[in-house]
């Protein structure tokens, strides 16, 4: 700006020079220069003051020497400084598409992790971050992306790829956001938020999860029949106990004299429909008993 202003110095002068001397006759020669003249002025009285908006923090650099951070406001300085401004106002880096994390399981599966953090710059650490990146998107390009994608692999790198892509996601997301607050607050950079917005696994990780899948419902159908057949055969055994235990009984409490009788009371009961006259009852001796059912 400042050579500017001396180039619109120089033009105008030159061009009101020129009408006076007679060696431009055109009209408006003169007008034009002195606005020349006058533009120039207004852009020299430009490089002396610098404003400062109210969300920004400014830096100025005479000569290779840096000066203590500028706040809102306007400020003098000379035509040589230059000044490199920081917004203060929280800033969104956004892990997405393919500017994604593509982090790696306890188990060795890779996923990809959509993350947005939000941050912004400590007005108290301006001239370490001006001294350490150089400005504003450098402190994003150097510091804080590579830190998140960095802690984001480690801790993902701690859980199955299971628990990264559906179990225990609100707990890797508590744990990123608290070590990147961690890792960033130091350097003068403050995290607002860390929104862990979407993780999902790769193709091939997706099919081995796929097929675990269908060996666990296969496991589990097998576990269920196996529990079934057992609970079967068990209830098979207490009916077998139960009938051979009421046989025994049955067979202790039929004796000699009890089979005769029960002998007698069918063949009696025969006897009313048609007569009976020999009904060999019992193994004991003894003449057998005739039953007339004519009653003659």
């Amino acid at each position: 700006m400042f050579f500017l202003a001396v180039l619109l110095l120089v033009a105008g002068i030159l061009l009101i020079v020129l009408k006076r001397t007679g060696v431009v006759s055109r009209r408006g020669t003169a007008p034009a220069g002195w606005a020349t003249v006058l533009l120039g002025l207004l852009a020299g009285l430009s490089t002396f003051a610098h404003v400062t908006e109210p969300y920004q923090v400014a830096v100025p650099v005479s000569f290779g020497k840096v000066g203590e951070p500028w706040k809102s406001g306007v400020h003098l300085k000379s035509p040589f400084t230059e000044v490199t401004t920081f917004s203060t106002r929280p800033v969104d880096l956004n892990f997405t598409g393919d500017s994604n994390v593509e982090v790696r399981s306890s188990q060795g599966g890779v996923l990809y992790a959509d993350l947005t953090v939000k941050w912004s710059i400590d007005p108290a650490h301006t001239l370490a971050l001006y001294k350490l990146a150089g400005d504003e998107g450098s402190v994003e390009r150097r510091l804080v992306a590579p830190d998140s994608r960095e802690i984001v692999r480690n801790v993902f790198a701690r859980f199955t790829s299971e628990d990264g892509y559906v179990a225990k996601r609100e707990a890797i997301s508590s744990e990123i956001d608290r070590l990147i607050r961690e890792r960033l607050a130091p350097r003068g950079i403050l995290v607002d938020t860390v929104n862990l917005r979407n993780v999902k696994p790769s193709e091939a990780l997706q099919k081995e999860i796929d097929l675990k899948i269908q060996q666990e419902q296969a496991t589990q159908r097998a576990t269920e029949a196996a529990r079934t057949a057992k609970a079967e055969a068990e209830q098979k055994r207490i009916t077998a106990e139960g009938e051979a235990a009421a046989n025994s009984i049955l067979n202790n409490s039929l004796t000699d004299k009890v089979l005769a009788a029960k002998c007698l009371d069918a063949f009696r009961a025969a006897a009313e429909k048609n007569p009976v006259y020999d009904s060999p009852c019992g193994s004991g001796s003894g003449a057998p008993v005739i039953v007339d059912g004519t009653k003659r």
